[in-house]
């Protein structure tokens, strides 16, 4: 049973081919189960989200979970092919490690991708399907990304994908504090982008979303005023910035809403950050002349700036993980034995057994006490020592030395002993 890596993320699939194949927050226990149930599979966890989707599993089949994949989202596995990556043993754990210590993000070292991998990790429990090996892999995953952010400075000025929205609206209207912000969605990124844009001020901020209790839970942070999800369209020409993450499958904000506000607006521009997979507002949008689209791909232009100057803490974050892949690894390895280790304390307990009821009965028929645990110690000597010494003495020919040098080394002997 090996460990694997397999799916598709922001360095490797545009954002029409990551919202094809992103899963439903909703349904992704009963995914869990129907990808263990349906293939051969013993563990798995399922990472989706704005920039990847990823399935991490053990098998000793991995080419029917690229099968799986394409079947489950209902795209033929030729349209997915030139996109999917499939990563072995060695190279799954340092891209587990890797992603959640922030390396593989679009954002060089943002924290919430950590936070991600922690609820997919729980959903994973809830689904039954992660056991002792992966439970261990994402135990040492998070040690690792905790090594990795107290010791280096991965994390430091961090240009977070909030802070990217925030800086894309900057560029439109001058001041953020003059704009009416709309938040079409109640989740963590929304929070996130909600606590950055109140720290300059809007004049007003609301939260709209399907549950008005969690939208009022979010709002009351910030003081804002809150809307449901069917109320947007007619909201929307108040709004200057609007800000949607939704875990929608189809699009909540459509051409023709934003067609109409803009003439509510008298072509007064209109900011609209798109951070949801798939995605929240139609593309068609971005063809109107007042309207400043950006999808998730487009905070990459953004946050490159700041790349270089972490990057000398990228070099020392991957020698940590480099360090900590062997020590997994070697951990696997390890439980390669335990089979063989066990059997063997079966085989030396039964062996211990026998001669213990043995010197019972000899005690029991009035032997001397002395006699009894002598002979107690010679024939558990000379049972313990019978199957190495017929190993030795059967060894022929240049595998005779190979034999000897072994037993030196189980028994720790010198030459001379």
């Amino acid at each position: 049973m090996q460990l694997f890596a397999l799916g598709l993320n922001h360095h490797t699939a545009p954002l029409a081919i990551r919202e094809q194949v992103a899963f439903r927050p909703e349904r992704l226990v009963q995914a869990l189960a129907d990808f263990v149930r349906a293939k051969p599979v013993k563990e798995a966890a399922i990472l989706s989200t704005c920039n990847r989707t990823e399935l991490y599993f053990a098998t000793q089949q991995p080419r029917h979970a690229a099968d799986w994949f394409a079947e489950y989202h209902r795209v033929a596995l030729q349209d997915l092919s030139p996109y999917l990556y499939t990563l072995p043993q060695r190279d799954a754990v340092r891209h587990v490690f890797r992603v959640a210590s922030g390396l593989d993000s679009m954002v060089i070292g943002e924290p919430q991708i950590l936070g991600q991998m922690k609820d997919a990790v729980r959903q994973a429990e809830e689904a039954g399907t992660l056991g002792a090996t992966m439970h261990k892999l994402f135990q040492r995953t998070f040690s690792v990304a905790k090594e990795v952010r107290s010791t280096t400075a991965i994390g430091a000025n961090i240009v977070s994908m909030a802070a990217a929205a925030v800086h894309l609206s900057e560029r439109i209207f001058e001041r953020v504090s003059d704009q009416r912000v709309l938040f079409v969605g109640a989740g963590e990124m929304i929070e996130l982008c909600a606590a950055h844009f109140g720290g300059e001020k809007p004049r007003r901020i609301t939260i709209a979303n399907r549950t008005l209790a969690r939208a009022e839970a979010v709002a009351g942070r910030f003081g804002a005023d809150v809307l449901r999800l069917d109320q947007v369209g007619d909201a929307l020409p108040g709004y200057d910035i609007v800000v949607s993450c939704t875990g929608s499958p189809l699009p909540v904000i459509g051409l023709g809403v934003v067609e109409r506000a803009l003439k509510a607006r008298r072509r007064r521009p209109m900011v609209m950050v798109d951070l949801a997979v798939p995605r929240d507002i139609e593309p068609e949008v971005a063809e109107l002349d007042d309207v400043f689209l950006y999808t998730v791909d487009d905070l990459a232009q953004v946050v490159d700036s700041g790349l270089e100057s972490r990057q000398a803490a990228v070099v020392e974050a991957e020698g940590i993980i480099d360090e900590r892949v062997d020590g997994f690894l070697q951990w696997l390895d390890s439980r390669d034995t335990v089979p063989t280790i066990r059997a063997l304390r079966e085989h030396a307990d039964q062996l211990r057994q026998a001669e213990l009821e043995r010197a019972l009965r000899m005690l029991a028929r009035g032997d001397d006490p002395q006699k009894v645990l002598e002979s107690l110690s010679q024939g558990l000597t000379n049972k313990l020592m019978h199957a190495p010494t017929r190993f030795l003495n059967d060894a022929q020919g240049d595998h005779r030395g190979d034999c000897t040098q072994l037993v030196q080394r189980l028994f720790n002997l010198s030459r001379d002993d």
